[in-house]
């Protein structure tokens, strides 16, 4: 078990590593408004997964029908149908959503954009179905590979344009890449069907995560676009660089708890082994909040060092943004233990109740950046609503499945959280060495208190996983 973890975590981290080298790079080699130009085209794509999102990935990993032949088939028939209402739609809003972030000369980009939805909707489900088994290589292949096309690509292409058109080609390279490796790393034959029971059956299934994707565009790109609007697309390429340091970790860790936890989970449920779900249930909540705080402890000792390493001083100004940053990435890490679990049991709504307070305060975040422009208040916003999102998600979790006792694991991810939040606010610190001993007692006080995950990790269902 300790092995394939450690698989999923590098894999899923280096694709994550080479896309954020790869903005690294470009952030490096264009102008910060340029930067600002090619971030929009990520919040552009997020519309269209955002839309589409009827989470039938997760659907042949915990779908009892998974490994069916037919069943795959029919769930490729409906992921491209999604894809090419996605391609026509960025098509047709390619022009006004230029005009909205005054930048009409990358409308030409945003429809070109418009092939990768459709080329992501021609990719093999074989990476997902070989998950059931325990096989996560030719998914971990498919991210990494055309990440790493990626980044390679960058230099030519800085070399022939130097402006923000350099991340369009990357971003179509990368989606082609996807498909071609999707598809040379799978079992089976790419076959169709389009099946109308199957997909009222997904509809029925994702209905709750395609509103949770309408809401995590709204929790991801909406300090952004409001960003983009109002302070411009410099502002916006150093809140987007912020945003990036700290949610790519945020991702990764996200995504390799639900590759871990979510097929051993949905196994155990409703299988006469309540226990054993519940005894699961907690590591998994426990590996969330350990693995948000450790992202918060890591920006606290090494961020600042990190961006003039990385980037430089033409972004020092987003140093004193990257704690606040990392604690409402972190409470984001928090949320994904409960939704795991939820999942599980089968139900999608988990995540939606939790990313609802983000949103109900984007008008207020409008209001305060054009008030004060400070950005910095901008984001301690989002960390408030985020705390109630989570809150929210453990209540909800509740009603689906009794909690295990969580409440020393609460209580030292509550303490490390607001000690790091209140030094970076009042008490700003230069010593390396007191950090180091902050950062390591918080550390190793959570450490203590997550009993379910060092029982998981050290028990007979470590081997039995």
């Amino acid at each position: 078990m300790m092995r394939t973890a450690l698989l999923i975590l590098s894999g899923n981290a280096s694709a994550a590593v080479l896309l954020l080298a790869r903005n690294l790079v470009l952030a490096r080699l264009i102008p910060v408004a340029d930067y600002g130009i090619a971030a929009t085209f990520a919040m552009v794509m997020a519309v269209i997964e955002m839309a589409s999102n009827l989470g039938l990935h997760q659907q042949i990993v915990q779908a009892r029908r998974g490994d069916d032949p037919d069943f795959q088939a029919a769930l490729q028939g409906f992921q491209l149908i999604r894809g090419v209402i996605g391609a026509l739609a960025l098509l047709a809003m390619a022009g006004p959503v230029a005009a909205f972030l005054g930048i009409p000369q990358a409308a030409s980009a945003y429809r070109w954009l418009a092939l990768v939805p459709l080329l992501n909707a021609m990719q093999h489900f074989d990476i997902h179905r070989a998950q059931r088994r325990g096989r996560y290589g030719p998914m971990l292949l498919t991210g990494a590979l055309p990440a790493l096309g990626s980044l390679l690509v960058i230099f030519p292409l800085a070399h022939l344009f130097g402006d923000w058109r350099v991340m369009l080609w990357a971003l179509l390279l990368q989606a082609v890449l996807g498909v071609v490796t999707s598809h040379l790393v799978a079992e089976r034959r790419w076959h169709l069907r389009f099946d109308p029971a199957v997909m009222a059956d997904s509809w029925r299934f994702g209905a709750p995560l395609l509103v949770n994707a309408v809401l995590l565009y709204l929790v991801f790109q909406g300090d952004k676009l409001i960003v983009g609007r109002l302070s411009g697309m410099e502002a916006l390429a150093l809140y987007a660089m912020g945003v990036t340091l700290t949610l790519t970790p945020t991702l990764v860790i996200a995504k390799t708890t639900q590759n871990i936890f979510l097929p051993k989970l949905s196994a155990l449920h409703g299988e006469g082994q309540d226990a054993a779900h519940r005894e699961m249930a907690r590591a998994t909540l426990e590996a969330a909040l350990m693995n948000g705080t450790a992202l918060v402890l890591g920006m606290f000792l090494l961020g600042g060092p990190m961006v003039m390493w990385l980037l430089g001083a033409k972004y020092a100004m987003i140093v004193p943004l990257l704690v606040p940053f990392a604690i409402s990435h972190a409470l984001r890490v928090f949320k994904s233990g409960p939704a795991i679990v939820a999942l599980s049991a089968g139900a999608t709504g988990n995540a939606l109740w939790g990313n609802l307070p983000r949103v109900l305060v984007l008008p207020i975040g409008w209001w305060l950046l054009q008030s004060t422009g400070s950005l910095q208040a901008l984001i301690w916003l989002g960390v408030g609503a985020e705390l109630i999102g989570f809150v929210l998600s453990l209540v909800r979790l509740h009603s689906v499945t009794r909690l295990p006792d969580m409440l020393p694991a609460l209580a030292t991810s509550a303490l490390a959280l607001t000690s790091i939040g209140a030094l970076t606010l009042f008490v700003p610190m230069q010593s390396t060495a007191i950090k180091w001993l902050i950062v390591l007692a918080l550390f190793g006080l959570q450490w203590v208190a997550m009993r379910g995950l060092r029982g998981y990790f050290g028990s007979k269902l470590l081997g039995e996983a």
